[in-house]
Formats: C-alpha cells, sequence, structure tokens
C-alpha cells in the first residue's frame, strides 16, 4: 500500500501548537527507552520536574487489587472489568511514582467513559514513591528483563481470558512518563496482541529499523517545555516512524513535562482534557470490535 503522510498545523489557545502526524494505514510488519530512563532520574533537573503529588482520597468502586502470572513469577495488577458487551481491555502503565491512587482512579475514569476493562500493571512490585528522589531510586531498580516479561504478559493475558475472566478481541496500552515509554515497549514487544497504543511524554523509540516491529498504530503526546523529551528529539521519532512506514498521531502542546498528571500541581487542565479526548477518539477508532 503507498505510503503518505500529512502534517496539520492548528491551535487551540494562543499558548498551544498541536502537530499531527497521520502515516496512511497499513499492514505493520526495548531496552533503549528504559536506560535513558534511568540515566534521566539521576539528573537532579529531571528529579525537580516532578512535584511531589498532591493528596488524593480515592476509594476504588469498579476495581480491585490482583496478581497477573508472567511466566517467571507474579506482579501486583489493579483489574477493573470491562461491560457487558464490551470486547476491549486496555493495558495502563504507571508514571514513576508508582501504581498509586492517581493511576487507579484513571482506569476506573478510562472504564466508565468507555467500557473498556483496564488492567493497571505494577513494574515496582508494590512499592510506590512520595517524593521524586523516592521514585528516582524506584526506576533505577526496575529489572528491566522483568518488566519486559509483565508488559508482553498483560496483552496476551487480557487476549487469552486470564485477566477479565473471558476473551478479548482488543487490547491497547496506555502510559505516562516512565509508563509511556513502557506503554511503546508493550506495543514493540507485543505483536499481534497489541491493537493501539498511547504514550504521554515517554522515551520513544527512533531507529526504523526497530520501529518497523510495531504492529499497532501510536498515539503519542509530549510537551514542548519538556527538557528531556524536547521537540528535536519528538522530531527524529516522527521521522523514525515515517521512514518505518507506521500509523502515528502525533501532538505536541506548549506546555512542560506530565501536564497531564492531575496529582502535579502544575497539572494543566485544558491540554490535559483535549489530550484525554483526543486520546479516547484514537482508542475508539482503533478498538472498536463492531
Amino acid at each position: 500500500m503507498p505510503f503518505e503522510s500529512r502534517i496539520l498545523w492548528s491551535t487551540l489557545c494562543v499558548q498551544e501548537y498541536m502537530l499531527t502526524l497521520i502515516l496512511a494505514m497499513c499492514t505493520l510488519g526495548g531496552d533503549d527507552c528504559c536506560a535513558s530512563m534511568k540515566e534521566f532520574s539521576k539528573d537532579p533537573t529531571f528529579q525537580a520536574a516532578h512535584l511531589a503529588p498532591l493528596p488524593l482520597n480515592f476509594k476504588p468502586q469498579q476495581g480491585k487489587m490482583a496478581t497477573l502470572d508472567y511466566g517467571r513469577g507474579s506482579s501486583p495488577i489493579f483489574v477493573v472489568p470491562p461491560a457487558e458487551g464490551v470486547d476491549v481491555g486496555i493495558v495502563m502503565v504507571h508514571e514513576w511514582w508508582g501504581l498509586n491512587d492517581y493511576i487507579k482512579q484513571q482506569a476506573e475514569r478510562l472504564h466508565r467513559e468507555t467500557g473498556y476493562g483496564v488492567a493497571a500493571v505494577d513494574l515496582y512490585g508494590g512499592k510506590i514513591a512520595a517524593t521524586s528522589e523516592e521514585a528516582a531510586k524506584l526506576v533505577q531498580g526496575v529489572d528491566d528483563e522483568t518488566a519486559s516479561a509483565i508488559m508482553r504478559a498483560a496483552p496476551a493475558k487480557i487476549k487469552d481470558g486470564s485477566v477479565f475472566g473471558r476473551k478479548i478481541s482488543k487490547v491497547g496500552t496506555i502510559g505516562w512518563c516512565f509508563g509511556g515509554g513502557w506503554s511503546f515497549q508493550a506495543a514493540l514487544m507485543g505483536g499481534s496482541n497489541v491493537d493501539a497504543c498511547v504514550m504521554y511524554y515517554g522515551m520513544p523509540e527512533t531507529e526504523p529499523d526497530k520501529l518497523r516491529a510495531l504492529k499497532a498504530p501510536v498515539f503519542a503526546v509530549f510537551g514542548n517545555q519538556d527538557k528531556r523529551l524536547d521537540p528535536e528529539l519528538v522530531g527524529k521519532f516522527a521521522q523514525g516512524m515515517a521512514a518505518a512506514a507506521r500509523p502515528l498521531e502525533l501532538r505536541v502542546y506548549d506546555a512542560d513535562h506530565a501536564f497531564a498528571n492531575p496529582s502535579n500541581p502544575k497539572y494543566d487542565k485544558m491540554h490535559a482534557e483535549d489530550a484525554w479526548n483526543a486520546t479516547l477518539f484514537f482508542l475508539r477508532r482503533y478498538l472498536s470490535t463492531k
């Protein structure tokens, strides 16, 4: 199928720009991102960009903690079952704070607004950070082989019925920051088990040869004020995806890193809500089973 791309620029307000890169639909045929995030976590400037989460009084309504068997062992997972008649599941990956109440709240929100089943994985083995220093240590302590095993297993276990108690036809992944990179890695590793990938300001892959492993379209969100995941890196990512002929929708907001995290005291509600609505549109487009 011929490869095409187009770039659309528009503004939601004076201080925002959006870059949308849509590659033509086609038949699609991790360690670098994880190593980079570990290096980032050692930088005091990167740590300072992550303000301590605001307090949250949250009690799960639909979800509950369970365990995921990933072959080498088991890992905690927060499971929100799909609504009756819904045949879609989402693997959600936490930010560098861990699987805290904000992620559980977001899992229930995604379920509430779509009916999708959501499985929020835990790559920290139950640990949660309250400060940037603690989060940095948790990131650096992640065993990449174990995390990769979890991220390979989660989509497969959703599809075979192990997670929600019934088989699921379509699976997407979503994550933020640390979890954004792992959401992308899950799509790279997951093959046909992953049908759509959403990555919020996570470390991407830029080499076309590696990106050709993707079989899922990707929706990626970044902030142009991000000092690490900056416009230059984002541009290389877009170029790599284009060279690999892989579908990408890319939005870059006039915002800083972690702008879409409601636990962040600098949470940018307007841009975050716009990105969320675009996320839902993307997921519905590629995960529809009707």
